[in-house]
């Protein structure tokens, strides 16, 4: 610092303090920032905002896409805000909290990850602005912690209740989630493909959520996504072993083992000395008569599949037991990794076997067929009619280049959430901005009831929601100062469903264009993005440790 900033200082303190000695009271005309706290405020907002500006070209359905490259050169091309986020190398801790931000909005909604954020870097430009002008910073948060209990109420208010037995609307918000994605020209494969895999893992009348390990999705290079399909069975990443092993059965008896078929191992690092012939041919014979006695007891329950977990210390089964079991027409799957070993007993209605005193006839799963069949370069194997299945469904899904079918995974994962939100939350709004105009004409009504400073900050807090529509018309290519003009004078003669209908270039009511999305995902969005900026807008300094 300066000396005559020094003095400055100094002389405004002496001044204060002179003040409030010859009145007996503070002069409270507005809040003052020292320095520092000041400092580190707008340096926090500048550095979120920054984030917020990086994603914001990506917004809607005619958001442009990033191309990320990776240290060791690989590259992700994507338009979801969760992934260039989470690949962004960030910095500073404001930033960082905008990172994590996108994550909880990824957990808890699954879509609306570029939203949040792009609403998080409105807010605090707004904040900045009141802070500027001598508002302080609790003050401003206590007030957008109303305008977000309002905003809530407003949502819940517009929004139009389902039931999961309506499959169109489903349909449709899926298709809205998908036609903002690199793949949104197969929006009319995915979205029924997602629809169907949730419903087939819940019961709609009991559950109130979806459990998203229930739906597996097996990514395989080859053919396009229109070969993409959904499987009511199970499918293994892993090929069949054993020359002259059949790689088709119909009605299968399945075993899933956690047990190895090969010669044991002592615990430590032991070494054995063999002399002669006589103890290398006893030894070898043993190890024979073991393994056929692994095999005699597989047999006899009459399993004709084998399902054989990963084995780290010891191979899984050895050359030996492979041949023994092909001449016994049992088809091999080796290599089954430890993690999916829940997800295939639920589905298959089998039971995990850790050994080969447990391995009995009601311990097996039936299919009616087990097949080997070629994705692509690969090989998968293919388990269809399952007798007593799971509430389980493995999506194949295809591509014809990695870049391509990263972003259809991505894509069919955002699909799947908005879904779920759909059974958290059965209700729907409409897409295409109008639920955020619709909060920032109410929420501006609401602010001319409140007093004082409360009044101020909620009317920023309106306004800064306009950031939604004026992006997406940006982003489509529209005049935005136009669009959201009109959007909001729409508004204001109750037209609640008036939205900008990017395909057309213009504002229309957007549920006739079947743009929905669900409640859970706006809500969640405008709550999350709120108490970010209440957290940035509360730290007046940064402490670094050691």
């Amino acid at each position: 610092m300066t000396s005559s900033n020094t003095s400055k200082s100094f002389a405004s303190v002496a001044a204060s303090a002179k003040g409030t000695s010859e009145s007996g009271q503070t002069n409270d005309t507005g809040f003052k920032t020292r320095q520092r706290p000041d400092a580190i405020r707008n340096s926090n907002i500048v550095a979120a905002k920054a984030v917020a500006d990086a994603v914001r070209t990506s917004l809607g359905p005619r958001g442009m896409d990033k191309m990320i490259q990776t240290g060791n050169g690989e590259v992700t091309i994507t338009n979801d805000g969760a992934t260039i986020l989470k690949q962004m190398s960030v910095i500073h801790p404001a930033s960082k909290m905008l990172v994590e931000l996108s994550k909880a909005q990824d957990i808890e909604a699954g879509d609306g990850t570029t939203t949040v954020v792009v609403i998080a870097g409105s807010l605090l430009d707004a904040a900045s602005r009141l802070v500027a002008k001598g508002i302080h910073p609790t003050t401003i948060a206590e007030a957008f912690e109303k305008a977000v209990e309002k905003s809530t109420e407003i949502l819940r208010d517009i929004s139009i209740p389902i039931q999961l037995s309506d499959n169109k609307s489903l349909l449709q918000s899926a298709s809205t989630a998908l036609n903002s994605k690199v793949v949104s020209q197969h929006t009319h494969l995915l979205a029924p493909i997602a629809v169907q895999a949730v419903l087939r893992v819940i019961n709609p009348t009991v559950d109130k959520n979806v459990d998203l390990r229930d739906i597996r999705i097996i990514k395989k290079l080859g053919g396009t996504i229109e070969d993409t399909e959904l499987v009511e069975g199970l499918i293994l990443d892993q090929k069949t072993i054993g020359f002259g092993a059949p790689t088709r059965i119909e009605k299968a008896k399945i075993a899933l083992i956690q047990f190895c078929i090969s010669p044991p191992k002592t615990d430590m690092e032991n070494t054995v000395i063999i002399s002669d012939h006589a103890q290398m041919d006893r030894v070898i014979k043993e190890e024979r008569q073991y393994i056929l006695n692994i095999i005699k007891q597989i047999k006899k329950t009459n399993c004709n599949v084998l399902l054989i977990q990963k084995s780290i210390l010891r191979d899984a089964i050895s050359d030996l037991a492979i041949h023994y079991l092909a001449k016994m027409k049992i088809l091999i799957v080796k290599d089954v990794e430890r993690e999916d070993v829940p997800f295939i007993a639920k589905t298959l209605g089998c039971k995990p076997i850790a050994s080969l005193d447990h391995f009995q006839q009601d311990m097996l799963g039936s299919a009616d067929l087990v097949e080997e069949i070629t994705a692509g370069s690969d090989k998968i194997v293919k388990i269809m009619g399952v007798a007593h299945p799971g509430h389980t469904v493995s999506i194949l899904l295809r591509g014809s280049n990695k870049l391509m079918l990263e972003e259809a995974g991505r894509s069919i994962h955002d699909a799947l959430c908005v879904v779920r939100c759909l059974v958290k939350e059965r209700a729907l709004i409409a897409g295409g901005a109008a639920p955020e105009i619709e909060l920032s004409v109410r929420l501006s009504e609401y602010a001319q009831s409140l007093s004082g400073v409360d009044q101020y900050c909620v009317r920023a807090f309106a306004e800064a929601l306009e950031v939604i529509p004026y992006t997406l018309a940006e982003n489509a290519g529209l005049n935005p100062i136009a669009t959201v003009t009109e959007l909001r004078n729409r508004h204001a003669q109750n037209d609640t469903n008036a939205g900008i209908n990017v395909r057309k270039g213009l504002i229309s009511n957007i549920l006739e264009e079947n743009v929905v999305q669900p409640l859970l995902v706006s809500m969640s969005a405008i709550r999350l993005a709120t108490e970010t900026v209440r957290s940035i807008l509360k730290i007046d300094d940064i402490i670094e440790t050691m």
